[in-house]
């Protein structure tokens, strides 16, 4: 039998049957999307590449220990755990203070500069992002969640929505509710974001 028909429940039946040939065929048959979802989020082709062997890694190892119930989105929950692996990178940079989206050659809203920035626009620039970002960060986990999908990887709502888990409906309403508690703070703190 072809193991491209295979389904994805059969080729992990088959590894936990002993096969071992069988991950490397599920691997390499989601390894393009997941890499794809990695790399955007991180924007680094190393880091990206790194991340997604710790993803895989992570995935076998819950394979192993039984820990794995197929509900037949083996994808779903690969991507969820290389979701989880890059915030988990990002929480490690920012408490290292090594790596922001300025620094990565994006602007607060993540669409590309044309123009070459002077100093001034950088100060400018990177003050406002510590201020956004602060702010996102006391959003509430959910909300915050959607936000940074949103605007810091570019994930269309239906893409947050299987991301997370829920509705398109719940995805956009958690939108819509950062940005009111976004202005509501904004206002309290008197930030000028321009």
């Amino acid at each position: 039998m072809n193991v491209q028909v295979l389904s994805d429940q059969v080729l992990l039946n088959n590894y936990l049957s002993g096969d071992r040939s069988a991950i490397s065929s599920l691997i390499e048959r989601h390894s393009r999307r997941v890499k794809d979802y990695i790399h955007m989020m991180v924007k680094d082709r190393d880091i990206a590449e790194d991340i997604f062997q710790e993803t895989f890694i992570k995935a076998v190892r819950v394979i192993d220990e039984g820990r794995y119930s197929d509900n037949g989105k083996f994808l779903s929950w690969i991507l969820r755990i290389a979701h989880n692996q890059v915030i988990d990178y990002f929480r490690a940079q920012r408490q290292n203070k090594s790596v922001t989206e300025a620094d990565a050659g994006y602007d607060m809203l993540g669409t590309l500069r044309f123009a070459e920035r002077t100093v001034e626009d950088s100060m400018v620039s990177d003050q406002i992002e510590r201020d956004v970002r602060a702010l996102v960060e006391l959003l509430p986990a959910e909300q915050r969640e959607v936000v940074m999908l949103r605007y810091f990887s570019g994930l269309s709502f239906k893409d947050i929505a299987e991301q997370t888990e829920v509705s398109i409906n719940t995805a956009l309403g958690r939108m819509r509710y950062a940005l009111i508690n976004l202005r509501r703070m904004i206002k309290e703190k008197n930030l000028v974001l321009s």
